[in-house]
């Protein structure tokens, strides 16, 4: 299939491209290419749609979505999480408005047909008299979304009936999950509510700056620095791990230094380090021990960010917190951002509540560090809208620069966890992993 100027010798070219480190500036704005995206990644892969403690009792429900599919997540009767397109079968308009609720039935609102809780149509208002007694209801349930599965307590969903298993998609990012969603007895469980805002800018580059980019943070975040919030050391983001993974997921540990003041486990209260040690093995609770921030994104657009990060002055104690955020894609130039605070369903009320206020008052669309990334990120995408970037004869003249570390920094083979580990943060691997995988996924049954 052809979209637009989008063939097959063009993409081959970008793959060429994105495999010395360089993407064209109209990856991020063409609209032949955010069609194929819609089409060839979100509609194939796994889209992550929530988290189990949100739909934790019969009748709970969430309206998230898959790109642009809306999908109705709730848990039935029998306790099974479902997933639909939130969709009425009878004339389409959107069945559920709300974030979330508890229902027995969901009734749509333009002509009252009611679906019970596993997706059968059980109520049609004057039924038999306007459609005789002949119609078959069963063939009117709603539309179940294909795949969903979960792992630990995430929920995805997938289009596509035919994509691999969820653990398999996963990979090795499964290890580094159970790092921060595994390492307690029970769990984790979401916060408050999750927030939503718009961005004007690309999905991608939301993703890659989470994915891969520590690089920006004492230039993009130096206010923080000047308040003391964050560390004057420049390179501070840098020291430790960069690790790509498969299928285009990568994560980036930060570690602790000696000559640095902060606490094993992330400063998480000492009553629970008994439990990572009985959920974790030992190597994983090693790095875990000596783990500062992690930061990362599972590919397409699921990023992640564990700091330990304050709202005041540097005698204010640092506080973790563990946030998930998806970068849906609206338009070319367009997202809307969900974003969830998760915390251990075993740690102390106090420290859930001070982990959630660490996490308000420095990512969502209020907290320092958010708002400087969401103005960044703007003005690139405006920049990437001209006659000059939008020249598909890929030359030096409209490509971007992904080459820090290509062929100069070797992989560290003395990191004891899975995946390609490079001996600092500041390196282009992950973004070069990730453009490689979207370029493969556009290549799919191109022509």
């Amino acid at each position: 299939m052809k979209y637009g100027k989008l063939d097959r010798s063009l993409l081959e070219n970008v793959r060429a491209k994105v495999q010395r480190g360089l993407l064209p500036q109209w990856a991020f704005t063409d609209p032949d290419v955010f069609q194929a995206e819609l089409e060839r990644i979100f509609a194939k892969t796994w889209n992550f749609l929530g988290h189990e403690s949100e739909v934790a009792r019969p009748g709970d429900y969430v309206t998230r979505w898959i790109a642009r599919d809306p999908v109705l997540l709730v848990r039935d009767a029998e306790g099974k999480v479902q997933a639909y397109l939130n969709s009425c079968t009878h004339r389409g308009t959107k069945l559920c408005t709300a974030d979330f609720g508890n229902k027995k039935a969901f009734t749509c609102p333009y002509h009252g047909w009611t679906f019970n809780l596993a997706g059968e149509l059980t109520g049609i208002v004057a039924g038999n008299k306007v459609y005789g007694k002949e119609m078959d209801r069963s063939q009117w349930s709603l539309r179940k979304i294909p795949r969903v599965e979960s792992y630990q307590g995430m929920i995805f969903g997938s289009l596509n009936e035919h994509v691999e298993p969820l653990e398999t998609f996963l990979g090795d990012m499964k290890w580094y999950f159970d790092l921060m969603l595994g390492r307690s007895d029970h769990g984790m469980e979401v916060r408050g509510i999750p927030q939503r805002w718009i961005i004007h800018t690309n999905w991608k580059i939301s993703a890659d700056n989470f994915g891969g980019d520590p690089y920006h943070t004492a230039m993009t975040h130096r206010s923080t620095v000047e308040l003391g919030i964050s560390p004057k050391d420049p390179m501070y983001a840098s020291y430790g791990y960069q690790i790509v993974l498969d299928n285009g997921h990568g994560i980036n540990i930060v570690t602790r230094r000696k000559d640095m003041n902060v606490p094993p486990f992330q400063g998480l209260p000492q009553a629970m380090w008994p439990m990572f040690e009985r959920n974790l093995d030992p190597v994983q609770l090693d790095v875990f021990r000596n783990t500062m921030i992690t930061v990362g994104n599972c590919f397409p657009n699921l990023s992640f960010v564990s700091p330990m990060h304050g709202t005041g002055g540097p005698d204010e104690p640092l506080t973790s917190f563990v946030n998930f955020r998806v970068w849906r894609p609206l338009t070319p130039t367009s997202i809307e951002v969900t974003s969830w605070l998760m915390v251990d369903k075993d740690a102390p009320e106090a420290f859930k509540e001070a982990s959630y206020l660490s996490y308000v008052g420095s990512f969502g669309p209020a907290g320092t560090l958010e708002q400087d990334d969401a103005e960044i990120w703007t003005r690139v995408a405006e920049a990437s809208q001209g006659w000059m970037t939008q020249d598909k004869d890929v030359h030096y003249n409209n490509v971007l620069n992904y080459l820090m570390g290509l062929d100069r920094v070797e992989p560290d083979p003395s990191w004891p966890g899975p995946g390609v580990a490079y001996p600092t943060c500041y390196l282009d691997a992950i973004s070069r992993a990730f453009y490689e995988r979207w370029i493969e996924c556009l290549l799919d049954d191109a022509i």
